[in-house]
């Protein structure tokens, strides 16, 4: 059984290490951290690109079991440790990494992204398609009279995205890094779009058993 509200008491501490302002020093590799499912399985791809071109420089993935449920707000509990352990293979750990979840949009300022970066000491963004906290105000996502996200619309006539910081960056490099990794006609920006890409194939690798797992 799950103890949520021990998980609540260890996010509101955790949230207290998340920096939001730009705290690195260069940004020549953007990664991107996707997940896929099969039952009970997670499948967490990274996939890391060249900022300017967008070409693949590495990409690495993880199998585990998924142990959590999902649950609001709960995210990086059910994918942290697959986020972990891809993260991990990397040769060339990224800038920035961006991840599909939010960052300080979240009831105690701890959603995926803030999450992860915390932990692994790394700058990243979240991008959500849904607001779990706040209310819009154009296009700023406020919680408290914060800018804690913003909504971008990333495709024509598509849903706007929720983009908010997840640690060590800002709200508005946060948004400025997300539109510049955008490619037609992707909804998502590049580098998480070929994560998930990537998650997908690897996923129906394991479904058709090409991919042998033993976890």
């Amino acid at each position: 059984m799950i103890d949520f509200n021990k998980l609540q008491e260890e996010q509101i501490k955790l949230a207290k290490k998340v920096v939001v302002k730009d705290s690195f020093e260069k940004l020549e590799l953007i990664g991107g951290a996707g997940a896929a499912y099969h039952e009970n399985i997670i499948i967490v791809a990274i996939v890391v690109c060249d900022y300017k071109t967008m070409e693949i420089k590495e990409k690495a993935y993880s199998v585990a079991k998924a142990k959590v449920p999902y649950a609001a707000g709960f995210l990086a509990y059910r994918e942290g440790a697959a986020v972990s352990e891809a993260y991990a293979k990397l040769e060339n750990k990224p800038d920035v990494l961006i991840l599909g979840g939010h960052g300080i949009l979240h009831p105690r300022r701890l959603g995926l992204a803030s999450h992860i970066g915390v932990l692994l000491d790394q700058p990243s963004i979240g991008i959500a398609k849904e607001i779990l906290t706040g209310e819009a105000k154009g296009n700023k996502i406020c919680v408290d009279k914060e800018a804690r996200g913003e909504l971008i619309v990333t495709r024509e006539h598509a849903k706007p995205v929720c983009v908010s910081p997840g640690h060590k960056i800002s709200l508005k490099t946060s948004v400025d890094i997300v539109k510049k990794c955008m490619r037609f006609p992707h909804k998502l920006p590049e580098p998480l779009h070929l994560a998930h890409k990537y998650a997908n194939d690897i996923r129906d690798k394991i479904v058709k058993g090409e991919i042998k797992i033993d976890i």
